[in-house]
């Protein structure tokens, strides 16, 4: 089977040609433009961010896509989903101060932003799946009123899934609040009482009151509460809660890639995706950490697999950066993401999402300068 084109460039800029005008190089290399947009409704899935956290991506980059999309003609959006945990981004008028804060706003990007799950996250299409794991997909509703789906995706670790790539940016990204919850319910963590320090972060950051303290002061998670989010495990900081030990963080993987699966399946697509400022843990996290590696560069498929497999090599391939997080942990699995979170298999999305038909592991990587 041939392999699918993966197109990339690196972040080096000369006074002649500055990154945006390389990622504009890029994609239309990659064939951006043979879509047809003209009056189409054109979504680009992107992640606009916590507040507290800069290592999201510049409005600056969204713009490029924005532009070439109207040129053709198309009616462009930026979209995302509401959140689960505690945060700014729960519901659609905070999240769209978070995103107007954070420089999404139509005079930065030329487009506007579009909760797609509505005011409080329960704006969804059910989209039969008919999966292993998924049967039907609750999707945010604007983004299945699109004709076409782009992503512009920020790739970088994650504590759950192992990196945040496009796959993930899509199948998690784009599920409602009821979504989430599906592709979390299986992930539920655990709290080791050795480590507790008693300081109440994760109960701050539990957005479904699952979690109290027993008679020592130790935190304690109600798993009947408990959605599996995740944040409490990025909340602590003495590696206190861990998720358990057994297959739910590859199940939750599984779920992410039929979710994409569910929202890109028979429809027009294109996926971006920026290596850059490479942090431990995902956007969501109102503070970011230490890259773990250099910048590498942008990326761009119609293949979303093949898109995250290339970046996940190409991160593969880099020093770790001294006093990051993974710098800290020992180097046994020669993969950076796995060594970073020990716990998770991003493998694991990427072989069911293959399984299913959305894309192909194997690329051909073509460079551009």
């Amino acid at each position: 089977m041939e392999a699918s084109k993966v197109y990339f460039t690196d972040f080096s800029a000369t006074p002649s040609c500055n990154l945006l005008q390389k990622l504009e190089k890029l994609v239309k290399k990659a064939g951006i433009q043979t879509i047809d947009f003209k009056d189409k409704y054109t979504a680009i899935k992107i992640h606009l961010g916590e507040p507290g956290n800069i290592s999201y991506l510049r409005p600056n980059y969204a713009k490029v896509i924005v532009d070439l999309i109207k040129k053709q003609g198309g009616k462009v959006f930026l979209t995302d989903c509401n959140t689960l945990y505690v945060g700014r981004r729960k519901n659609a008028l905070d999240h769209l101060d978070a995103a107007y804060e954070n420089g999404f706003n139509p005079f930065a990007t030329g487009c506007h932003v579009i909760i797609a799950d509505g005011l409080k996250g329960t704006d969804e299409v059910l989209v039969p799946v008919d999966c292993e794991y998924v049967k039907e997909a609750k999707i945010g509703h604007a983004i299945m009123d699109a004709d076409i789906v782009l992503t512009l995706t920020h790739f970088k670790g994650h504590e759950s899934t192992g990196f945040g790539g496009t796959l993930k940016n899509v199948g998690m990204g784009c599920g409602s609040r009821a979504g989430k919850m599906e592709m979390h319910s299986a992930g539920k963590p655990l709290v080791d009482k050795a480590l507790c320090r008693s300081c109440g972060m994760c109960r701050k950051n539990c957005a479904h009151d699952a979690i109290s303290f027993d008679e020592n002061r130790k935190a304690e998670i109600d798993h009947n509460k408990c959605v599996g989010c995740g944040r409490c495990i990025g909340a602590c900081n003495f590696d206190a809660v861990n998720p358990m030990g057994d297959e739910t963080n590859d199940i939750l993987n599984c779920k992410i890639a039929e979710y994409a699966y569910a929202v890109l399946k028979d429809r027009p697509q294109f996926h971006i995706s920026l290596v850059v400022d490479v942090s431990p843990y995902c956007d969501c996290h109102a503070e970011n950490d230490i890259p773990i590696v250099p910048d590498v560069g942008m990326f761009a498929s119609f293949d979303p697999v093949a898109l995250d497999v290339a970046c996940a090599d190409a991160v593969n391939r880099q020093p770790v950066l001294s006093g990051s997080l993974l710098s800290k942990k020992p180097q046994d699995h020669h993969d950076h993401f796995t060594d970073t979170h020990p716990e998770t298999n991003w493998q694991s999305c990427i072989d069911h999402a293959v399984k299913i038909g959305l894309g192909r592991r194997e690329y051909e990587l073509i460079t551009i300068k």
